[in-house]
């Protein structure tokens, strides 16, 4: 019998400190530029006000990218652009700094951190800080068979959970997450379709090396005959990640559980974050409280699962490479929403009254 208890999330994760927004919203009303002048920037500015319960809002200090990493068996069905068992590839280029998140944390002075949950290769090539996580080496085809077993789903919800604990134990105030997988958008698009109902076909999109219309119709039907094995399972939430998710997808759904109840703000990228996120939602309902999308990329099923969660993209720049790319540009965003909302001046005179006794 499991000890894992996901009841416990619902319990454990508050809502951003709603006081705190308030006074950052009287403090947006005293500044010299005019209420709704700065958009969304003005929201944004405010919501990380109460997600650090502080008014003036703190600066973003010590972002992270985090990624996690796995292949997925269903991509041997031909359903990505990419060869089955090659996320190991984009690893290496990222540990290399060869890949756009790379370069984009390198300018953004942002540190990477990679998580190997189920990459399909020997551990003994990569760093160990990489894969002291994994849990398998790939995850199932889940067209016919489950990803992973219960015990397997589990020990990568753990380990989503203990990385979410060192980072927020680092100093981590922020969090960008994202993803390293070659099938990943298969299986996010299974559990988006599970959990909203929909039918593979409204969820399918073309990845982030873009299929052709073959590919496309392979990966329909491999959604397709995945969503007869999620709906039975729709109940509960781990044996859905165990039936039609991944190692990968599974820790990323602890991670950004845990992250919630250790009060760091994610900035979710694409639609494996985000079917991940749409699973931490049905596990604990003020969870996305806490999460950021960071982009639009043109996937069916994020755009879906996003909707679901009420969580409104920040950029949409047509970024579909994945590899947390298109959230990591949503970062200078942020920062200058808590610049903007912490540095503006007052109007002269407009002070906060002061409370009277008693009060």
């Amino acid at each position: 019998m499991s000890s894992l208890n996901l009841d416990d999330f619902t319990d454990l994760i508050e809502r951003p400190d709603g006081g705190v927004r308030r006074d950052a919203e009287a403090r947006r009303e005293r500044r010299i530029v005019p209420p709704g002048s700065l958009g969304r920037l003005d929201d944004l500015g405010e919501w990380l006000a109460a997600a650090q319960g502080a008014v003036p809002v703190r600066p973003i200090e010590r972002p992270r990218v985090v990624l996690f990493a796995g292949d997925h068996g269903i991509a041997g069905l031909g359903v990505s652009a990419r060869p089955a068992g090659s996320a190991v590839d984009l690893v290496r280029e990222v540990l290399e700094g060869a890949r756009p998140v790379s370069v984009l944390a390198r300018r953004l002075d942002v540190p990477v951190r990679v998580v190997d949950m189920a990459l399909d290769c020997d551990p003994d090539t990569l760093p160990r800080d990489v894969v002291r996580h994994r849990v398998r080496r790939g995850s199932g085809r889940i067209d016919v068979e489950d990803a992973l077993t219960q015990e397997e789903a589990e020990a990568a919800f753990r380990a989503g959970t203990a990385v979410a604990d060192e980072e927020a134990d680092s100093g981590t105030d922020l969090v960008v997450l994202g993803d390293l997988s070659v099938g990943g958008t298969t299986a996010a698009g299974v559990l988006v379709a599970a959990l909203c109902g929909t039918d593979a076909s409204v969820v399918t999109g073309r990845g982030g090396t873009a299929i052709d219309d073959l590919a496309w119709m392979r990966k329909c039907a491999a959604i397709r005959d995945a969503l007869r094995r999620a709906r039975p399972v729709l109940g509960e939430q781990l044996q859905l990640l165990a039936a039609v998710g991944g190692a990968d997808l599974a820790a990323m759904t602890g991670f950004l559980l845990q992250s919630a109840v250790r009060k760091v703000p994610v900035v979710l990228d694409g639609v494996v974050g985000a079917a991940c996120a749409l699973v931490g939602q049905r596990i604990a309902f003020r969870a996305p409280d806490w999460w950021l999308a960071g982009q639009l990329s043109g996937e069916p099923a994020q755009a879906k699962a996003l909707d679901r969660m009420a969580l409104e993209p920040l950029l949409d720049q047509g970024v579909t490479v994945g590899e947390g790319v298109g959230a990591l540009l949503a970062l200078p965003l942020v920062r200058s929403a808590a610049a903007l909302a912490a540095e503006l001046p007052e109007r002269p005179g407009e002070k906060p009254q002061e409370e009277l006794p008693g009060a």
